[in-house]
């Protein structure tokens, strides 16, 4: 299955390993690090300009104007991300 995460880039579902809020990125050192790091090897897609959350491959990392969850919703992994949704409450 094949997820549009806007901004013209379409990606595999099962090449998903994660989606985070935009903002949560600079709030971890080690997000920061691999942001860092996928910049310098030219791994990392969209603009940031407008983006609302960060979905993460197992080959790039892509910057979306989309919310969470929008694309939880177009993931069809909602069982398996809903599970998430509880720690991300205590966070």
């Amino acid at each position: 299955m094949f997820i549009h995460i806007g901004n013209d880039h379409v990606i595999r579902s099962k090449d998903v390993v994660a989606i985070t809020d935009f903002n949560l990125i600079s709030s971890s050192t080690i997000m920061d690090e691999m942001m860092i790091e996928s910049n310098k090897q030219k791994k990392v897609f969209g603009s940031q300009m407008d983006a609302k959350s960060v979905m993460i491959t197992t080959e790039a990392i892509y910057y979306s104007t989309l919310s969470v969850s929008t694309l939880k919703k177009r993931t069809g992994l909602i069982s398996t991300i809903s599970k998430l949704d509880d720690f991300i409450d205590e966070v």
